[in-house]
């Protein structure tokens, strides 16, 4: 397992696509936190490359805060130029898998076949899994990391994902 997180973690797939879809990360008082900032303009480098015309911004808020990480993200896109009809914000999920599931319901909507997923690379290998089960066709693209990470960040980031993925596949969570 390890060496899938890896591969997807430094491969990137992306591709011509009808959608980018950026997960979400923690926002700050409606603005994007360090992470949720190099997802979004990860993807709105591949929107500006013309590698899909639509954006979907992932996560709700945590309780009754004011602002969800979906609509912090459309918020920083709509600042940076992409018109508001090519954008879609989703703002009810809790954590990666409700994010997939929504996406799923999103694509089917409105017709979107093929996805590219933004988020963090180790990330990204169970993003992949969680989409395909809910039946998406979906292309991985890593974000950069704002500095480079010491090992026993790294080796966390990879133990969190392996016992994610694991409580998943066991039903632990659902």
């Amino acid at each position: 397992m390890s060496a899938g997180i890896h591969y997807y973690a430094t491969h990137d797939q992306a591709q011509p696509a009808d959608a980018i879809a950026v997960f979400g990360a923690a926002e700050y008082d409606g603005r994007p936190s360090p992470v949720l900032r190099a997802r979004l303009m990860h993807g709105l480098r591949l929107y500006q490359e013309k590698l899909a015309p639509m954006m979907i911004t992932l996560g709700g808020g945590e309780g009754g805060e004011a602002h969800s990480e979906g609509g912090v993200g459309e918020d920083f896109l709509l600042a940076r130029g992409v018109p508001e009809q090519h954008i879609i914000a989703e703002t009810r999920s809790r954590d990666t898998r409700e994010s997939a599931a929504r996406l799923s319901d999103i694509a089917r909507a409105n017709n979107l076949h093929r996805i590219i997923v933004v988020s963090d690379g180790t990330h990204l290998f169970r993003v992949h899994a969680l989409c395909e089960r809910a039946g998406l066709a979906v292309y991985t693209s890593p974000r950069q990391e704002l500095v480079a990470l010491p090992w026993r960040k790294r080796a966390t980031r990879v133990a969190h994902e392996v016992l994610s993925y694991t409580a998943w596949v066991m039903g632990i969570l659902h």
